[in-house]
């Protein structure tokens, strides 16, 4: 049976568990490949340092550079995060001829074109399905499984820390920043977590897949990115009265054409809180897990779920590409590119372009007129008004008003926006949070 030798660059917490499970599993995938794989190598920080899983010292080094450029080693796997070393890693490996797998979201998500065109001026492939959504197998299902779909809309859960706070905050009536705190405390969250709460880890993920299902590369600086330090338990609280459910999504979807540019689509490329009819399945994904929901024009509306991170979920992800990789280096091909421009011209909408429905909440003086001076300013600017709830039992200087909006372009909506929050009778700057049908 042919052997295919990987060598490995990281050995933390993916990087250890990558290691554990081939040890588990590796006689299977290799009666499953008809291809054996074997790991002689892998670099690490430090030979000592505590790791989940161990791997033995025989095979360890704290030099990658002996490791990639070791001649026993036909693919490298870089499990060391972050964009400077791992960029220079993974190149360095590309220009050998060396394929690469790679669980780096964050170095797919801002140097994917030039990691793509190394790969591809090298003629090898570059494996990245670990990078978004952990253990759910989504790249892989874009690029191979719906090859034959045009992609219309992509919705995801694809930050756990978030969701983990979200699934709290509404269970339990809390507060964002003790369950912010507690999430610290139980190892769900980092200190500072501002990658999680403030959506750029989200944001990275829903770049890559957006990519891949409108075959442009998508700069990072055309995706709106909120995070979810403004969500209160209030919001929580009415949310649910309405039939709702708060949950941090990535969203990629096709606009109807403007006139403008006939010949480029407009997609939207978004993460921001969003309400959710609870009657979706989206709604159900609590705690730590993602799941990522894709409509295609022939195959429908689909859904995906899984741990979209750690040590097991992630090295299963890793796992799958290695065994593309040995399978492509045993029959010498390159079965799937990494990436390939696709499908025309296409760009990324500003928001302000995007017509939502609109959750927003006051803080207002309890006194005759209010609504008159709110719904002046939305009635000039074009915007409707769904249902308006003044809940009782609110006392003090300010209560809440809940107004659902009808649709609206998002420029309009943040106009209006701006303008009520100068009035006199509004005493703390307005919650928007924008509202999804799934239509």
């Amino acid at each position: 049976m042919q052997q295919v030798n990987i060598g490995m660059i990281g050995g933390g917490t993916v990087g250890s568990g990558v290691y554990h499970h081939w040890q588990q599993n590796g006689a299977l995938m290799a009666s499953r490949l008809g291809v054996k794989i074997a790991i002689p190598r892998v670099a690490v920080k430090a030979i000592d340092e505590p790791r989940p899983y161990p791997i033995p010292t025989e095979v360890m080094c704290t030099d990658w550079k002996a490791v990639v450029h070791d001649p026993a080693v036909q693919v490298v796997i870089e499990l060391i995060g972050g964009t400077g070393l791992a960029r220079e890693v993974i190149l360095t490996a590309l220009r050998l001829g060396k394929p690469v797998i790679t669980a780096n979201k964050a170095l797919i998500f801002k140097h994917g074109e030039e990691l793509f065109a190394a790969a591809k001026a090298n003629r090898v492939n570059l494996y990245y399905e670990a990078s978004v959504a952990g253990g759910i197998p989504i790249i892989k299902t874009i690029r191979e499984a719906l090859v034959g779909n045009r992609i219309t809309h992509l919705y995801g859960i694809v930050n756990g820390t978030c969701n983990y706070i979200l699934t709290r905050m509404k269970q339990e009536g809390a507060d964002f920043a003790a369950v912010l705190a507690d999430a610290q405390r139980l190892g769900y969250a980092e200190t500072p977590p501002d990658l999680d709460v403030d959506g750029w880890d989200a944001e990275h993920k829903t770049g890559i897949l957006a990519s891949l299902a409108h075959g442009f590369w998508v700069n990072p600086e055309s995706i709106h990115v909120e995070g979810i330090r403004h969500v209160s338990k209030l919001d929580m609280q009415f949310a649910q009265q309405l039939g709702y459910t708060i949950k941090l999504l990535g969203i990629v979807k096709t606009l109807a054409a403007d006139g403008r540019r006939a010949s480029a689509k407009r997609i939207q490329v978004s993460v921001y809180p969003a309400l959710l009819p609870n009657s979706h399945v989206l709604a159900s994904v609590n705690g730590v897990f993602n799941a990522v929901f894709v409509r295609g024009d022939a195959v429908g509306d689909t859904l995906f779920y899984g741990r979209g991170a750690g040590k097991d979920a992630t090295a299963s992800a890793v796992l799958s590409d290695i065994a593309d990789a040995a399978l492509d280096l045993a029959h010498q091909t390159t079965r799937i590119p990494p990436f390939v421009p696709h499908d025309g011209k296409g760009r990324v909408a500003p928001l302000g372009e995007v017509v939502s429905r609109y959750y927003v909440r006051l803080s207002v003086v309890d006194r005759p007129g209010v609504m008159a001076k709110v719904t002046a300013i939305l009635g000039a600017a074009k915007i409707g008004i769904a249902s308006i709830i003044q809940p009782e039992g609110h006392e003090g200087e300010s209560v809440p008003l809940i107004l659902m909006i009808h649709d609206a372009p998002n420029a309009a909506m943040q106009r209006a926006l701006a303008k009520i929050g100068k009035l006199p009778v509004v005493k703390a700057p307005p919650v928007m949070i924008r509202v999804e049908s799934f239509a």
